[in-house]
C-alpha cells in the first residue's frame, strides 16, 4: 500500500508538551515515543484522507448505488451466493 508520505525523509527534531504523568509512565515502559507519534500521525493521515475521499466521491458512490438499486450488481446472474 502507498504511503500518505515519504518514509525516506530525514527525521526532524520538534518540541511538544506531554502531560507529565504521561510521559513518566510511558518512558517507565521503554515506549519509543518518536516511533508511537509517528504512528499515530500517519492513523490520522490515513482518517483525513479516507474522509476526503468519500467527500470528493460522495455523488458518485451515490449515483452508483442507485444504479445497482435499479438495475441490480453487474453479474448478479452469475453469482452462486
Amino acid at each position: 500500500m502507498r504511503r500518505l508520505y515519504n518514509e525516506d525523509a530525514p527525521k526532524k527534531a520538534t518540541n511538544l508538551s506531554v502531560n507529565s504523568d504521561l510521559l513518566a509512565k510511558t518512558k517507565a515502559l521503554k515506549i519509543n515515543l518518536s516511533a508511537t507519534l509517528e504512528q499515530a500521525l500517519e492513523q490520522q493521515l490515513t482518517q483525513a484522507a479516507a474522509s476526503k475521499w468519500a467527500e470528493e466521491n460522495r455523488a458518485a458512490v451515490r449515483a452508483y448505488n442507485s444504479f445497482v438499486d435499479k438495475h441490480g450488481c453487474f453479474g448478479d446472474e452469475y453469482r452462486e451466493f
